[in-house]
């Protein structure tokens, strides 16, 4: 078993799930941090993984629960991602050396990108992160920059829907763009422990492939043959309609909201959607898919 101790919170989302997974298959020792009454108790029982329930809001209640950790991963979900300062205030008192935040999406170094509600929280928790490592040496921080979840966001019908052979092409459908399997995201945080030097206070930049949307529905077409139903949508317009959701306040779908924003962070060049120029896939152990993989990737879901 890795000597290094891990403690992961949100083990049970879309990515916290993958996560968990590739540090256990690695031997790190897992502490999975759950909010009470939560639903990590449905988590497979390891050897190497122990659940402790905490408030999230209470560094009282968050420091005990780390004692040992070296690293905290935090995979909170999107809508509470505003919150992780108790999470970090409690990680420099536990004396934990690297935290990595719930980023996991657009460009949080680009001017606009900053600006989308979705991503102001996650600019601010950097910013949060520098000033206690700046005041405590010995605690770093990385966030990682993966664009959208190639894989879940295909599932899930967004950037396009191959079983119904369905796509709102945003910008038209050729907006080059970064996205990354969530198992090569697991891969990543594992680069960052084990690179933890290289990669102390930055963002780092993976994807597993550079996709257009068109692209990927040209290959259901060469595997299938069939037409494809598709809508353009310009992503200004979606992001005007999401602010307007956004300003019906708990009236408003929130989840689509966000949903929205991140998608005119991930779809829009202007926003810094290609990271093709300034990777970190080699020094995290990310493989960038080959064509014959990508379109494989796309054939498994019609």
């Amino acid at each position: 078993m890795s000597s290094t101790q891990v403690a992961l919170a949100g083990a049970t989302g879309n990515l916290g799930v993958p996560i968990l997974e590739a540090l256990l298959g690695a031997n790190f020792s897992v502490t999975v941090l759950s909010r009470i009454g939560g639903n990590s108790s449905r988590l497979r029982p390891h050897p190497n993984l122990s659940i402790k329930e905490v408030d999230f809001n209470s560094v009282q209640s968050l420091t005990p629960a780390l004692a040992g950790a070296q690293v905290v991963i935090s995979c909170l979900a999107t809508l509470a991602i505003g919150s992780q300062n108790p999470l970090i205030d409690a990680s420099v008192a536990a004396g934990v050396r690297r935290y990595i935040p719930a980023e996991f999406g657009m460009d949080s170094q680009n001017p606009l990108a900053v600006q989308l509600p979705v991503c102001a929280p996650k600019a601010a928790t950097q910013k949060y992160l520098l000033a206690k490592s700046n005041a405590n040496p010995g605690f770093t921080w990385t966030a990682i920059a993966n664009g959208l979840f190639l894989d879940w966001c295909i599932k899930a019908g967004i950037i396009l829907n191959p079983a119904q052979h369905t796509a709102t092409l945003y910008n038209g459908g050729d907006v080059p763009f970064s996205a990354t399997l969530l198992a090569d995201i697991a891969k990543a945080v594992l680069g960052v422990i084990a690179h933890q030097d290289e990669t102390a206070n930055r963002v780092v930049y993976v994807h597993s492939a550079l996709v257009t949307q068109n692209r990927l529905i040209k290959y259901t077409k060469d595997k299938d043959g069939k037409e494809w139903n598709t809508v353009v949508k310009d992503t200004e317009e979606l992001r005007q309609e999401s602010l307007a959701e956004l300003a019906k306040g708990p009236e408003g779908d929130i989840d689509a909201v966000m949903l929205g924003f991140s998608i005119c962070g991930c779809l829009d060049t202007n926003y810094g959607c290609d990271f093709s120029s300034h990777l970190d896939n080699e020094l995290l152990g990310v493989t960038v898919l080959s064509e014959a993989e990508l379109r494989a990737l796309v054939e498994s879901f019609l």
